[in-house]
């Protein structure tokens, strides 16, 4: 069991290769679709994904892709299941398993995710049709006197939770303390939050017998508040999140994936590029969800003559990011 673990683990941060976060809501790829002119069904959303994963040649810069449960229950036009379909392109499926962020009891303005319930059961079926690895995201604001110590152990404890039972299960667990970049805070208030999320994550981890050599982490880069008017450099932001990484995460973990956190594709690009730079026990690699399949969307907008062009733009951003951490 602890080999297989740390074999999925490796392959999923295994260099040039990232991992294809394609797992948004219901409510989300909705809203994004109709956005881009495609009306909001689910067979659209599935075309939508089936689009993505067709990508020619998509292993050689992807070694897994998140899934949602409505994906992960859907079929590709030739009857194959969305899991059994990626194993045969040679890319590991994944699947996204809390239900959500919702407001923290008695602590206003802050969230905390939820989806334990019955969870074991859930990740034993998803392993039975193919799931390698799975994803639990939990929501860290920063404002006035947010975070608070409350909602980033719930939020901690949660996450170490989730990654015990998929462990449990032989999934190797994503785990996802996203600090997001909404607010007028510093690049400094950052850096301090993020290190204090991760740590109370690693003592949760910790305490929960979590092994982290079949975990991967998903975590924020060290940016300024997207609404601060403060400007970073690939080299600071490089600089900073590195250092805060290293202060916080043990050599075993296997590796960091970074989120793109609502950054543009090209901004997430040059600054996962300038961190290769630095030198770390552990592979940094990236999983990206808007900065890769945003410019796919608009080229395909629904219409099926142009697959081949949506499939481009999605080539065209995951090729800079393979060769940024090759």
């Amino acid at each position: 069991m602890i080999e297989a673990l740390h074999g999925t683990a490796q392959a999923m941060v295994s260099r040039p290769r990232g991992i294809l976060a394609a797992d948004e809501s219901i409510g989300t790829m909705s809203s994004r679709l109709e956005k881009a002119g495609v009306p909001a069904t689910a067979e659209n959303r599935r075309a939508y994904r089936e689009m993505l994963l067709r990508t020619p040649e998509l292993h050689r810069g992807i070694s897994g892709v998140i899934l949602s449960d409505e994906t992960f229950n859907q079929k590709l036009d030739d009857g194959q299941d969305f899991p059994l379909a990626l194993h045969a392109l040679n890319i590991l499926p994944g699947i996204k398993v809390d239900t959500g962020a919702k407001p923290l009891a008695l602590s206003p303005g802050e969230k905390v995710t939820e989806g334990l319930d019955g969870l074991r059961d859930r990740l034993k079926d998803y392993v039975s049709r193919g799931a390698r690895f799975a994803k639990w995201r939990a929501v860290i604001i920063i404002g006035d006197g947010l975070p608070t110590r409350n909602a980033l152990r719930a939020n901690a404890h949660a996450l170490a939770r989730y990654a015990a039972l998929c462990q449990e299960s032989v999934l190797v667990p994503i785990v996802e303390p996203e600090v997001l970049m909404d607010g007028d805070h510093t690049i400094d208030r950052c850096a301090e939050v993020t290190r204090a999320a991760l740590e109370h994550v690693m003592a949760e981890l910790d305490e929960a017998g979590v092994d982290l050599a079949g975990t991967v982490l998903k975590p924020n880069m060290v940016v300024p508040g997207s609404t601060s008017g403060q400007q970073a450099s690939p080299e600071e932001v490089a600089e900073r999140t590195v250092a805060t990484l290293r202060a916080v995460l043990p050599e075993a973990l296997a590796g960091v994936a970074f989120l793109s956190g609502g950054q543009s594709p090209e901004v997430a690009t040059a600054n996962l590029a300038a961190m290769q730079k630095h030198e770390t026990p552990w592979p940094l690699t990236f999983s990206f969800g808007r900065a890769l399949v945003d410019p796919a969307l608009k080229a395909w907008h629904g219409d099926p003559t142009q697959v081949a062009e949506g499939q481009q733009a999605l080539a065209d951003r995951v090729e800079p990011n393979s060769a940024a951490v090759a």
